[in-house]
């Protein structure tokens, strides 16, 4: 028995009469996956920071004009979609790729960036032209 738990042991298949589950062969891969999944998360509450920013600076700039409250809102609206959608789809990558790691089948997820590279630059430029707005 002893002979066989330390030939189990030095294999890495059994630890202490535990044996070793499908997601412990990856584990690096696993660990890397869920940082990568609290970094999304990081990024959707700066997203969410950003349209209560906007509403803030807006509301207590004093400007009371109907299309500039409108814009506002709208930014500050798009930029709450646009963190939710992030979570949303950071939450299915997460376990998209969790598959793809236990089954060894692996592939960069190209759409997802270019999705989330467009819609941050279409954010980026609504708020350019709120700050200008402002400026006027």
């Amino acid at each position: 028995m002893v002979i066989r738990e330390q030939k189990a042991k030095k294999e890495g298949i059994i630890v202490r009469g535990k044996q070793q589950t499908e997601e412990s062969k990856y584990i690096q891969q696993h660990l890397a996956n869920e940082r990568t999944y609290l970094a999304w998360i990081r990024s959707a509450v700066a997203i969410m920071g950003v349209g209560f920013l906007v509403a803030t600076l807006h509301f207590n700039t004093g400007m009371n004009q109907a299309m500039d409250q409108m814009t506002a809102i709208f930014i500050s609206l798009i930029t709450l979609l646009i963190a939710v959608m992030t979570i949303i789809f950071s939450t299915i990558s997460y376990f998209r790729t969790r598959k793809m790691i236990n089954t060894q089948t692996f592939r960069s997820s190209v759409s997802m960036i270019l999705i989330c590279t467009s819609i941050m630059l279409l954010v980026g430029i609504a708020l350019f032209v709120y700050y200008f707005m402002l400026m006027d």
